[in-house]
């Protein structure tokens, strides 16, 4: 996967102003509660792209 990915998937899906995901209620008229199952995958996509990085770089 690449950071790109995640970072449309996180520039969508943002709170919108009832408290549900913008996103999945454009995409597919869904009332999520943000956060969606969507940015919780990205966020966590991003914290093990990070947390790898700062692994090699300590080695």
């Amino acid at each position: 996967m690449k950071d790109d990915l995640e970072q449309a998937i996180l520039a969508v899906h943002v709170r919108g102003f009832d408290g549900m995901c913008t996103g999945c209620r454009a995409w597919w008229s869904r009332l999520s509660p943000y956060l969606c199952w969507q940015v919780e995958w990205a966020t966590s996509r991003q914290a093990r792209t990070i947390t790898a990085r700062f692994l090699e770089g300590v080695r």
